[in-house]
């Protein structure tokens, strides 16, 4: 899950990492006057999932307070597209309002997952902000990485290799090392993959200020996490938030043939066919191994749910639930959900030919096919 920038710098907060004086977040509809600004210059920043906001119009310094309110107002419901968002223009729904900061220097500094060799990896660079992609790029050789043994934390040797490669100030080593720590041990304590200061500045005045912040956590340790089930999982759809609360497995997809499948890896599988057979999926959608009547009618009424969907394929190996049973839930399903596009099943498994003839007999329109290759044709054939 990732976080908005507001909502990671509330765990900075709990660890003792400095960020920048916040007036308050406003969300669309409300009054951007319903905060009080003092002071004289304000950073307006929309929140939205993606880099690159200063350059497409995200961020902006106010010098007055009611250029500042009249910023807001701009910001809030602006279609915003970066270098991120893959040409897919975002929605602002919610602006931070920070107090602007006197920057001397800008330093990267994040922590994050490396799948490869199975650690966490501290990267930095003495060269932070708005170009740190092409920065790693054009010249790699400026970026620091050093491994971080999670059980031990970052140690002090690592500490002072990081300090010195940056080119620090001698005066700012103690503030660093714990800033440093604290990052390593809040990516630890919320199951991160990801945590990120770009960028970490040094103010005139000499001190370490995390002017923004990039946290993405592991979905999947989200049960140990009570303090991250109440936010909100701003990257799901209104389909996928509801398929999640009666406990579907569900993401949408930007095609028209909906799947249900039983097993994640038989799903990817299905999807992978489908598109080699020159169609597209509409969703990813596993309802489990032992899937009941009650579970394939809700996943039928998700899939329907996306105006997108054509056909709906359904491929189910019987394993633990037997195909006859699987059988008897898809046609219960379909005549409660009052099934309107074609209907494409494949069985496999233990008593496959009883389930094939309960749909044969069932009297619903189904087109059955004997193999994943054949299902992912007449799928795409009946759009």
């Amino acid at each position: 899950m990732k976080l908005l920038e507001y909502e990671g710098k509330d765990i900075f907060a709990k660890y003792q990492i400095p960020t920048s004086k916040r007036f308050g977040v406003i969300k669309l509809g409300e009054d951007p006057k319903s905060i009080n600004l003092e002071g004289s210059k304000w950073i307006i920043k929309a929140q939205v999932l993606a880099g690159g906001r200063g350059k497409a119009g995200g961020v902006k310094l106010a010098k007055s307070k009611e250029e500042a309110y009249e910023l807001i107002e701009k910001m809030l419901g602006m279609e915003l597209a970066t270098h991120q968002t893959k040409g897919q223009a975002l929605k602002v729904k919610e602006v931070l309002v920070e107090e602007a900061s006197d920057i001397a220097r800008e330093i990267y500094l994040s922590i994050v997952l490396d799948r490869k060799d199975c650690s966490a990896i501290l990267v930095a660079s003495a060269e932070g902000g708005t170009s740190i992609e092409e920065l790693a790029h054009s010249n790699p050789d400026k970026i620091v990485k050093i491994p971080v043994d999670l059980g031990e934390g970052l140690q002090d040797f690592q500490v002072r290799e990081l300090f010195f490669k940056l080119g620090f100030d001698k005066k700012l080593y103690k503030e660093f090392s714990a800033l440093a720590k604290n990052l390593c041990r809040l990516f630890k304590d919320i199951d991160a993959s990801l945590v990120e200061i770009n960028p970490l500045v040094i103010t005139k005045g000499g001190s370490l200020l995390a002017v923004d912040s990039k946290i993405v956590t592991d979905n999947n340790a989200l049960f140990r996490q009570n303090d991250l089930q109440t936010l909100e999982d701003h990257e799901s759809s209104e389909i996928e938030k509801e398929a999640k609360e009666i406990g579907i497995n569900y993401i949408g997809l930007d095609g028209n043939i909906g799947c249900m499948v039983n097993g994640a890896g038989l799903a990817m599988a299905t999807l992978d066919t489908v598109k080699l057979a020159g169609g597209n999926a509409a969703n990813f959608l596993d309802v489990g191994g032992s899937a009941t009547v009650e579970q394939i009618t809700k996943a039928f009424q998700i899939i329907l749910k996306d105006e997108k969907v054509k056909t709906v394929l359904v491929n189910i190996f019987g394993g633990i639930m037997k195909c006859d049973d699987i059988a008897n839930g898809v046609v219960a399903a379909t005549k409660k959900v009052n099934l309107n596009v074609p209907l494409i099943v494949r069985l496999e498994g233990t008593r496959v030919k009883e389930g094939k003839q309960i749909l044969l007999d069932s009297g619903i329109k189904i087109n059955q096919a004997d193999s994943l290759w054949e299902a992912a044709q007449k799928a795409v054939a009946s759009i």
